[in-house]
């Protein structure tokens, strides 16, 4: 499920961000899932224009999921890494 957080940018504007929490045990589990968030990133997009869908994840990914997400201008952040959010601005 995607989380929209509003966040002020220099202080005057505000900007959509999506965030998405995911957790996997297994990357099979993970390879079944990417194709929902393609889905679910061009319909976003299709209604709201240009984003990102940020992905916070947490547990097994692999370089398939990541290149495939990646492919499809998503990003994420791993939990133990939770700092990096800064890295984009958020």
């Amino acid at each position: 499920m995607a989380h929209t957080l509003t966040i002020r940018a220099c202080g005057c504007i505000e900007m959509p961000v999506l965030v998405e929490c995911k957790s996997a045990g297994d990357f099979a589990n993970t390879n079944k899932r990417r194709k929902e968030e393609d889905t679910k990133v061009t319909q976003l997009r299709a209604t709201y224009g240009d984003l990102t869908l940020y992905l916070f994840l947490c547990g097994y990914f692999d370089a398939t999921y990541l290149g495939y997400e990646a492919a499809n201008n998503m990003d994420w952040v791993w939990e133990h890494r939770v700092e990096d959010f800064q890295e984009v601005g958020i």
